[in-house]
């Protein structure tokens, strides 16, 4: 039995970073190739990988909106916007969620109010609003984790340089190093860049309850796969590595074989654990995660739990920056 317990460290606080590195190609970069550490710069990957590799990014841009506000009744009140359904309505988690029944009216900043129309199970309401999605969007702003408290980094730098598919609740962190420069000099040695869409969903990041993984239910997240990305992992000479547990999840979803994907939408609720055999990502780059995560799981998956665990407490002993603004790795070669 896997148990969620043996995916457990010491993450120091001071650890978690709380702005991201300026510019971003200048975050540590710790390689872990084949069981072996090495130390580098974000900005060195082109020389890391080989012409004819694939790099495949999820391109979603985050579009949920945080806004804070009294309930009519009196209290304060926040509201994470998910997903627009229509009619100035907005699937929206709400906390504190007990107080905020059907019919309750609020008030945010910027002169914004709605008016609860529906309720859902784990603090999601509906929420109908009196005002256009440009207000909102104006008033709001966007919703960073919990563990970073103390940002002073504009609402741009928890988006991707290459985000243009609207509907995230969350930033596809891995791919937060990449610059436009970084982008070309990749593709100017012949390494290939491939795009597929994961809205990254609020419970990706609720965390694991059952001692026993097995138990663990994962929630739909929606996907998407280009034609183009399809052929072009058919046809890569070399490794295809996934930016992010985002886009492996993609990715492995899609697969209908070895290397070959089944292109258009979809939804993934795969769990990827140690035992799961890869069919399309032979390597990947990813922040470090908090302990006990999904996310954890999938890149032990990937590597081993023994030598990702090694590959961590090197990265603390290194005083590497941990979580969504923090440093990355390269996982490459997997034994």
């Amino acid at each position: 039995m896997l148990r969620l317990s043996d995916f457990d460290y010491d993450l120091p606080e001071d650890r978690i970073a709380q702005n991201p590195a300026d510019p971003r190609d200048s975050s540590k970069l710790l390689v872990l190739d084949g069981g072996v550490v090495s130390h580098k710069a974000f900005r060195d990957l082109p020389s890391l990988l080989e012409t004819g590799d694939l790099l495949v990014l999820n391109n979603t841009r985050v579009t949920a909106r945080r806004l804070v506000g009294e309930r009519a009744s009196g209290g304060r009140v926040e509201a994470l916007l998910l997903r627009h359904l229509g009619d100035g309505c907005y699937e929206a988690l709400t906390k504190p969620a007990k107080r905020v029944k059907i019919g309750a009216g609020m008030a945010f900043e910027g002169g914004l109010r709605a008016e609860v129309v529906g309720q859902g199970d784990d603090g999601i309401r509906t929420l109908r609003f009196d005002c256009s999605a440009e207000e909102i969007a104006k008033a709001g702003s966007v919703p960073l984790p919990p563990y970073i408290h103390s940002s002073t980094a504009p609402d741009e730098r928890y988006q991707t340089v290459y985000s243009s598919a609207p509907g995230s609740s969350a930033a596809p962190t891995a791919g937060l190093h990449f610059t436009p420069e970084l982008i070309a000099a990749l593709t100017e040695k012949g390494i290939d860049v491939a795009y597929v869409t994961l809205d990254v969903g609020i419970d990706t990041f609720r965390p694991v309850q059952a001692e026993n993984i097995a138990e663990h239910k994962m929630h739909g997240e929606r996907f998407y796969i280009p034609a183009e990305t399809r052929d072009v992992v058919a046809s890569a000479k070399g490794k295809v590595v996934a930016v992010g547990t985002t886009a492996v999840r993609a990715l492995e979803t899609a697969s209908i074989g070895e290397r070959v994907l089944r292109a258009g939408d979809g939804c993934s609720s795969l769990f990827i654990t140690p035992g799961y055999k890869f069919k399309t990502v032979d390597a990947m780059l990813t922040n470090f995660h908090m302990p006990r995560t999904t996310m954890l799981l999938m890149v032990s998956a990937l590597c081993g739990k023994d030598t990702l665990m090694n590959a961590y407490e090197q990265a603390l002993n290194s005083d590497y920056r941990f979580l969504s603004f923090g440093d990355s790795m390269l996982i490459l070669n997997p034994s």
